[in-house]
């Protein structure tokens, strides 16, 4: 971000959402991303271009998505080649896959699983439609953490949600599985999902987490977020979106204005930034954003807010120290 600021660019990415195909193993309710054609599907990124992309836009992290990563044949070379170029990756999986590919990877600073768990064992294997997936990821994250691999989570909470199960599958991970890391985030409608009757509105995400985080909980649980998107995801603060910071890159290119929606795609990151009216997008300005408070487009704020205050900086240090000691 220094190096930025030195550069005068006011718009400039964080993280890389990678999409190196979008074919999975598992039917998500709330994924649309396997709805796309039969031959979209059998489509795999080549190497070559899913490192030119992240390279091109200058990030320091990625986030390899999907679909399904660990169905992509040559997934290992990609991540190699990345950690090579020192890129803080994280690979994204259901986990299904993970203990029969971990031995194509090596543990590294610059390197972690992220395995996408909704909950305890009935209501994770509920969300994505199939039995003992909770199983096998529980046993994956064991495995991965035995052979000395970074592991953090991702946790997509919805309004069949309550405080009380976000609280046992959050403790489950940061006590029992002992986690590296855990990410949260409120559903949002994402158009081609085939359930549309569960995603969660700003008030019901405000109170759902302000009760979930009640009782020191959240300074316990080693989350994954900066202490004012958390404030965000409480009601405590709000913010704009600044989705430009979270950039999406699947087959199709660069994807407008984020992963969650889609305007159209465009070849080149100069182009998405500079090409696109992000004025127009987030809540109160695009009705589809109305709902909107996804990590995508708030986090990147919230650490853009953090970084220009001493105060928030000062706090986010004692918040990550407290974290990592408990």
């Amino acid at each position: 971000m220094a190096e930025q600021k030195l550069r005068r660019r006011d718009k400039f990415p964080l993280i890389v959402e990678l999409e190196p195909l979008y074919a999975c193993n598992l039917k998500c309710e709330g994924c649309g991303k396997i709805q796309h054609p039969a031959g979209v599907l059998k489509q795999r990124m080549p190497v070559a271009q899913a490192v030119g992309a992240v390279l091109e836009s200058g990030a320091p992290m990625v986030s390899i998505a999907g679909g399904e990563p660990l169905m992509h044949p040559q997934i290992d070379e990609i991540v190699r080649q990345l950690v090579a170029r020192r890129k803080y990756v994280f690979l994204c999986t259901n986990a299904l896959l993970l203990r029969k590919k971990m031995d194509k990877f090596k543990p590294s600073p610059y390197f972690a699983f992220a395995v996408h768990i909704d909950g305890l064992r009935e209501r994770h294997d509920e969300s994505v439609a199939k039995e003992g997936v909770f199983d096998e990821a529980v046993e994956a994250i064991k495995e991965a953490k035995r052979q000395g691999f970074r592991v953090t989570t991702n946790s997509t909470f919805f309004n069949t949600d309550t405080p009380q199960t976000i609280i046992e599958v959050l403790n489950f991970l940061n006590d029992d599985l002992k986690v590296d890391e855990m990410m949260i985030s409120p559903a949002y409608a994402y158009e081609k999902a085939p359930d549309q009757e569960h995603f969660l509105g700003v008030e019901q995400t405000r109170e759902l987490f302000k009760k979930a985080f009640a009782g020191g909980n959240r300074r316990r649980w080693r989350l994954n977020h900066s202490p004012l998107f958390l404030d965000f995801l409480e009601g405590k603060v709000d913010f704009p979106c600044t989705a430009w910071a979270i950039p999406n890159y699947s087959l199709f290119g660069w994807q407008r204005p984020c992963y969650l929606m889609s305007d159209g795609y465009v070849p080149t990151y100069r182009e998405l930034v500079e090409d696109t009216d992000w004025d127009k997008y987030g809540r109160g300005k695009d009705p589809r954003c109305a709902n909107c408070m996804a990590h995508c487009g708030y986090e990147p704020t919230a650490v853009l807010a953090t970084m220009g205050s001493l105060k928030e900086s000062l706090r986010a240090l004692r918040e990550t120290v407290s974290g990592n000691r408990e």
